[in-house]
This record gives structure tokens, sequence and C-alpha cells, in this order.
């Protein structure tokens, strides 16, 4: 089994139904079956919400020591105008604009946004790399 991957990307929410709201708002359909977090399934990967006080303890830290890390999510989408159409969907769901969808110095063009926990999203059309029908890199 390589070493080089990820199966799980778990984001700390202050409040589980408003994130877990959020994240519907933008169409994303969770598994929370499993009182206390939600899962989404990624194809291949999954991301989970859990409560931030419930995974502070989980990882034997005060809540404060969690602090926030310097991390980017990210989605590519296949063109210029689904950048602007989701990143639009994002701010209608209460996102916090951070960047607007522009050109950038590597030729694509993104922005960013903050969900609720302010937790950031980079979305972007990437020309060098191509996605499959799922979105998925090619």
């Amino acid at each position: 089994m390589t070493p080089q991957r990820i199966t799980l990307v778990t984001l700390g929410v202050a409040d589980l139904a408003r994130a877990k709201g959020f994240y519907a708002a933008l169409g994303w359909h969770g598994d929370d079956t499993n009182p206390g977090v939600v899962f989404y399934d990624l194809g291949g990967m999954k991301m989970a919400l859990f409560g931030r006080e419930a995974l502070a303890q989980d990882q034997g830290q005060s809540p404060a020591a969690l602090g926030t890390g310097a991390v980017t999510l990210a989605q590519n989408y296949p063109s210029v105008a689904e950048v602007d159409a989701a990143y639009a969907q994002a701010l209608a769901a209460g996102a916090t604009a951070l960047k607007p969808p522009r050109a950038v110095f590597w030729g694509g063009y993104s922005g960013y946004f903050a969900d609720p926990d302010g937790h950031v999203w980079e979305l972007a059309h990437n020309p060098f790399w191509p996605l499959d029908a799922e979105g998925r890199l090619a």
C-alpha cells in the first residue's frame, strides 16, 4: 500500500447541524448514521464534519489547541463558467467571500471562500488538468 494517500479529511465544526446544512446547500449528500459525525463519500476517500469539541477530545487536546491550519480544500471545474456558478452557490449558502474568481498567474482561473467554520475552499479551472465525468483528475 502506498503511503502517499489520504483516506479521510475531517473538518472540526462549531455547530454540526449548521455545517451539514451549509454543505447540503452546496448539493453535498452526507451519511449521518453515526451520531455526532457526517461522512461525505468523495469517490475513493471521505470527508467528515465532526464537532470541534469532540475532535479536540478525540485528539487528546483542548479545543483552543486545535488552532487553524494553513490548509486549502479545492475543487476543480471543467470551465470558468462552472467555477463562477459554484462560487455564487457557495455565497448563497452562507460562505464568506475571500477572493472572487479571476484569471491567475499560473494560467488558470480560481477564487476562494470560507465555509461557516472558516475552512477555506478554492474553486478553480485548471486547463492543464483534465477532469473525468465525475470531476476527478483524469
